[in-house]
């Protein structure tokens, strides 16, 4: 019996074969995942790597698919959904500073919540279309600050071996977007420790950052930032591109966005081979004309000309 339907009868009750996934992400292009898995507890999730370990199926937690590029082709492993997910559920708790909040949701959510219970710390996140779980996996971040800022520890669960715990900020190997979690390392919630701070205060932040975004960002088929600041806080990768001339660069259904240098726009019923060569494109011009070598914030997933990482995972 072929890899997928041994997965399929594995996971029989909450698993789809050859489900698109483009709907899963922010850019809404790509192919389909071999096999979406959607598990409705943790036990149903550490059954996905038991899946995965008995078939040799590569795994990927798509989360909101704010940074993630999917191939054309698809991919052809157990894509996974925690939104059913009860270990990771749309729960926020509050314990005087401290804010629990699973990995599903949304960071605009956890930051409005936050400043109506008069905590702050968490204001940046309002803008960033991503979730808890993915936000701590590429250390997300924006407006002078990001999660490892507040984060205390995160419970994590290992379908490599089926192993939960919770594991301290500081072994989390957090950096500029990106952090030593494995794809096989699941983040189930996080708890971070904020301020006391003012209701009124904490919403103009939010205004103002929210004003500032749709002033300076496009909204539409994309997934934000595209490429890694160089020298953090001081050479954006924005400013690589447009000093190149190369906002509105169009290649197929995709174009470096107008509106902000460092953002690639889909078109409608466009492909993600298309965003690729816009990306590829767009750095090759930067190492030619600078000698610098732009890192992509956003996760190629499928691409058959991608080298997979060699990232041992998060030591407990």
């Amino acid at each position: 019996m072929d890899a997928v339907p041994r997965a399929l009868e594995r996971l029989e009750g909450f698993a789809r074969p050859d489900v698109p996934l483009a709907p899963y992400t922010t850019y809404r292009v790509g192919g389909p995942a071999a096999v979406l898995a959607e598990p409705r507890t943790v036990e149903e999730l550490l059954a996905v790597g038991r899946a995965a370990a008995a078939t040799g199926l590569p795994v990927l937690v798509v989360g909101r698919g704010s940074n993630l590029l999917v191939a054309d082709a698809g991919f052809p492993g157990i894509a996974v959904s925690l939104a059913s997910c009860s270990g990771a559920a749309d729960r926020i708790d509050v314990d005087g500073t401290r804010v629990t909040a699973g990995a599903a949701v949304a960071l605009p959510v956890l930051a409005r919540r936050t400043v109506a219970g008069g905590l702050s710390g968490l204001e940046w996140a309002v803008g960033v279309p991503g979730s808890v779980g993915g936000a701590v996996r590429m250390n997300a971040g924006g407006h002078g600050s990001d999660i490892a800022a507040s984060l205390l520890h995160a419970t994590v669960v290992d379908l490599r071996d089926g192993r939960r715990g919770t594991v301290p900020a500081a072994r989390l190997g957090l950096r500029f977007r990106a952090s030593d979690l494995a794809d096989e390392q699941v983040v189930l919630d996080a708890t971070f420790a904020l301020r006391p701070g003012e209701v009124a205060d904490g919403e103009a932040q939010l205004a103002e950052i929210v004003r500032w975004r749709r002033e300076h960002q496009p909204g539409g088929q994309n997934a934000g930032s595209v490429f890694v600041n160089p020298v953090p806080g001081e050479l954006p990768a924005g400013r690589l591109v447009d000093d190149l001339g190369l906002r509105g660069l169009c290649i197929g259904t995709a174009h470096v966005s107008e509106k902000h240098a460092n953002f690639i726009q889909a078109g409608d019923g466009g492909t993600a081979a298309d965003v690729r060569a816009v990306m590829e494109h767009v750095r090759a011009a930067v190492h030619q004309a600078t000698g610098i070598l732009l890192r992509s914030e956003i996760r190629l997933v499928g691409f058959a000309d991608m080298p997979a990482e060699a990232r041992p995972g998060v030591v407990w």
